[in-house]
């Protein structure tokens, strides 16, 4: 199959609503994010949590404003796969075999771990995800607070397609990811039973994962499955309810402020840097980062008076 062929089923594929589970599952996000609101106005007496309206509101706008920055992503994705896919794949798997779908689902949600953390641990891509961990609520509203740049994601699945799984499964298969990990976006539901709450994320595992405290930062990457932060060290259990929000708060609802705040504040370090040194540690550094500071000149040593005896 040559590359014009490849791509044009591409975009066939995902042209098709029913393949495109996101887009399926929007009226029930619709309908979740309105049960969740009136059940927490009438429990609000009872129950820490629930709605904030204008921050509901500005997450309904960011993840509407999303789909059409995610659709753009997509189609230059689609372009990118298609090319490995085509030229440097060694095989090419079928789209309706059953493994096909297990590789795309397990892939997609085990490279998601990894950009994931990336994308804490590395300041330039935490510009494009810190917009979805800027609520200081937690509810089904706040997993639609998503980013406008995927870049990152979409760097991060290219394995995928080298492996041989068509370019429109690739997406499908995120797509599934999106629609569970909305799910996991709830004080609501405690925890579950022992078994789910080992292999797979649940509220419980994902509310530490959005907590500013100390214990709780850098923690559950997982998307579908949990298992990921056990196998490598990120998991921590939920002991207290977290503290939402970044580390410092954004305060405000402009949702261009916050998708864009990070990347200024970026560039503000950069014009200060002192060295190449700082520039790379402000850009790739972790969040936070900052050059260390020069040691404190020593005192200089007390000078012996003329002629003073020497003590021992």
């Amino acid at each position: 199959m040559g590359f014009g062929e490849s791509l044009a089923r591409a975009l066939a594929a995902l042209a098709d609503p029913l393949h495109e589970p996101v887009l399926l599952a929007i009226p029930v996000f619709v309908l979740f994010v309105a049960i969740e609101w009136v059940s927490a106005r009438v429990l609000e007496a009872r129950e820490p949590g629930g709605y904030q309206p204008r921050d509901a509101v500005t997450s309904l706008i960011m993840g509407a404003s999303s789909q059409a920055f995610w659709l753009l992503g997509k189609l230059v994705g689609l372009v990118l796969y298609a090319a490995v896919w085509v030229y440097l794949a060694p095989w090419h798997l079928p789209s309706n075999a059953w493994y096909t779908w297990v590789l795309a689902i397990l892939g997609t949600d085990f490279l998601y771990y990894w950009y994931h953390r990336g994308a804490h641990r590395i300041r330039l891509v935490w510009a494009t995800h810190q917009a979805h961990h800027s609520s200081e609520y937690y509810n089904f509203a706040t997993a639609l607070r998503q980013k406008w740049n995927n870049s990152g994601e979409i760097i991060a699945w290219l394995p995928l397609p080298l492996l041989g799984v068509p370019p429109w499964v690739v997406f499908t298969g995120f797509s599934v990811s999106l629609v569970y990990q909305f799910f996991v976006h709830t004080e609501r539901i405690g925890r579950l039973p022992a078994p789910i709450e080992f292999v797979f994320n649940t509220p419980s595992h994902h509310r530490v994962h959005h907590g500013s405290d100390t214990e709780y930062l850098d923690r559950n990457y997982g998307g579908i499955l949990i298992i990921w932060d056990r196998l490598f060290g990120t998991f921590r259990p939920e002991t207290h309810r977290p503290t939402y929000g970044l580390t410092t708060p954004v305060n405000s609802h402009n949702p261009f402020w916050l998708q864009l705040h990070e990347y200024v504040a970026i560039w503000r370090d950069l014009r200060r840097a002192g060295s190449w040194r700082d520039r790379l540690g402000y850009v790739f550094g972790p969040p936070g980062w900052k050059p260390a500071a020069p040691p404190a000149p020593s005192a200089p040593a007390p000078r012996s008076s003329a002629g003073a005896t020497e003590r021992y």
